[in-house]
Order: structure tokens, then C-alpha cells, then sequence
């Protein structure tokens, strides 16, 4: 089936819309937070389809994604028994924050560095660091190394790569695609618990 090509081929036509950093950027803060849809998702066609501007596009996805995460950490900080936990409650996601917490004991501030960087949900990291009340710079300058390392990557593979890779990428979308939502499955089978 060739439902990735599709999504991809209209990524790549909002990618040149007017209002599209606009987009990015909303979607870069709301992802630190609540959001489950990841900056890169936008950043990376947009900096394939403009590379003159893929540094400026990861500058803007790096500062809104960390103003998202310190929105998420004033949450968990100042209204997690009103706001945060009732929603963990009903979506059933007590085990999933106890592991977040223990992540946090166990590896400390790196933690929120791993979260940045990697494809972890890293709204939950924001949240838990407010909770946990960890120091708001260190907080802050870490995010921004990480978010900032993982987004300046994606933008510099992208302008690098430039038309050739956009070429590659469409005629293999599909296959990675799949691959990717059986590489979720398999993380989500192992660490569900």
C-alpha cells in the first residue's frame, strides 16, 4: 500500500505553504507539551524543499519546542494534582509516569537530554521535571542542547542531501514507513511495562 507516498507527497506540498514556519512553529511548541505529532515531521521536507533556509527552520523548531517544554514544566511544576494528573488517571498512564520517575532518580538531568534527543515523548520529560521540581536552568540549557542537536541534525541531513536525497526518500517512503510503525510496536512491546 502506498499510504506513506501519499502522506508524504502533501507534506511536501505544505512544506512550501506561505504560513508553513508559522506551522512548524505551533507544532514545535504544542509536541514539548501535549502534542503527539514531532517537529521533524515538518522540519525535515521544509528544509528538503528550501535548504537555504534549514538552519533558520531548525533555530525556529529548536526555540519553540523548548518554550513548549517550559510550559510543560510550569505544568508539572504548578498544576499537576488539578490539571496533569487527573488526565494521567483517566488515560491510565500511572505506570508510565512511575517510569518516568524512576528514569529520573536513575539518570538524573541526562534524562531530559535523552528525551531532547531521541524519538522519546518528550512532553512527559517536561512535565515530570516540573513535578520533580529539578533545577529550571540546568532544565532549560539542556533542552536546548538536546532539541537543539537533534533538530540542527535533521535540517543539515536534509539541506545536505538537498534534491538527491528528496528523490531517494520519495521512491523508498513507503518502505520506511512501514518500517517505522513496526520498529513503534516492537518499542512499545518491550517498554510497556
Amino acid at each position: 500500500m502506498k499510504i506513506f507516498s501519499r502522506m508524504y507527497d502533501m507534506v511536501m506540498r505544505w512544506a512550501v505553504h506561505r504560513h508553513a514556519p508559522w506551522y512548524l512553529a505551533a507544532n514545535s511548541f504544542a509536541e514539548s507539551v501535549f502534542w503527539p505529532i514531532p517537529p521533524d515531521v515538518m522540519l525535515a521536507p521544509m528544509s528538503l524543499s528550501a535548504p537555504a533556509r534549514a538552519w533558520r527552520l531548525a533555530l525556529l523548531t529548536t526555540l519553540c519546542s523548548v518554550a513548549g517544554a517550559i510550559v510543560g514544566y510550569w505544568l508539572g511544576y504548578l498544576m499537576f494534582d488539578p490539571w496533569v494528573l487527573p488526565m494521567i488517571k483517566q488515560l491510565h498512564y500511572e505506570a508510565h509516569l512511575a517510569t518516568t520517575q524512576a528514569w529520573f532518580a536513575r539518570y538524573g538531568i541526562w534524562v531530559v537530554l535523552i528525551a531532547a534527543f531521541t524519538p522519546i515523548p518528550y512532553k512527559v520529560f517536561t512535565v515530570t521535571a516540573g513535578l520533580l521540581q529539578m533545577a529550571f536552568l540546568p532544565f532549560v540549557l539542556i533542552s536546548l542542547f538536546g532539541r537543539g542537536l537533534r533538530f540542527f541534525l535533521v535540517a543539515g541531513l536534509m539541506k545536505w542531501g538537498g534534491a538527491r536525497m528528496e528523490r531517494r526518500l520519495r521512491k523508498s517512503i513507503d518502505i520506511l514507513g512501514w518500517l517505522c510503525i513496526v520498529l513503534a510496536v516492537i518499542f512499545y512491546l518491550v517498554f510497556k511495562d
